[in-house]
């Protein structure tokens, strides 16, 4: 059996070590898969907001994390972040969706998922199970920006 894809669909994964560097590393890679694919129209938006959730693994767990971008062939993009974490942090809990309160002014943190509220089109988030003695595997999240 053979399977086509469209040729405008992509899939990237990078495993990212529990390091304060990953997200440097994490927004270096999707500005360059970004670019190789010429959709410069999304840099800022897909930089920004997969560096404050490769950020939050690093400040809310002990462990690697994964970052896998998708083109969708409807010309979406999805990023996904999993980390070794169970807990889904608001918005990404089930629908409908948390909202994330406004960080106070003078607060040093608290603004990164209140950004994927505001500039992706859709995200969620999904606890993951490994199945070997029902051990808790993370969590997966993500967000997607349109065309």
């Amino acid at each position: 059996m053979r399977t086509v894809s469209p040729p405008d669909t992509w899939v990237y994964a990078l495993r990212l070590p529990h390091d304060p560097r990953a997200a440097r590393v994490a927004r270096m890679t999707v500005r360059s898969v970004l670019a190789s694919h010429g959709r410069t129209e999304v840099f800022d938006a897909v930089e920004l907001l997969t560096s404050e959730m490769v950020t939050n693994t690093y400040l809310h767990t002990n462990g690697p994390s994964s970052l896998r971008l998708t083109a969708l062939a409807d010309g979406r993009l999805r990023v996904g972040v999993w980390d070794s974490h169970p807990r889904i942090p608001a918005p990404f809990g089930h629908p409908p969706h948390d909202h994330v309160p406004l960080a106070p002014p003078d607060a040093d943190s608290g603004r990164g998922l209140r950004l994927v509220q505001e500039y992706a089109d859709c995200w969620g988030g999904v606890s993951l199970r490994d199945g070997v003695l029902d051990r808790r595997a993370g969590k997966l999240l993500w967000f997607e920006t349109g065309k």
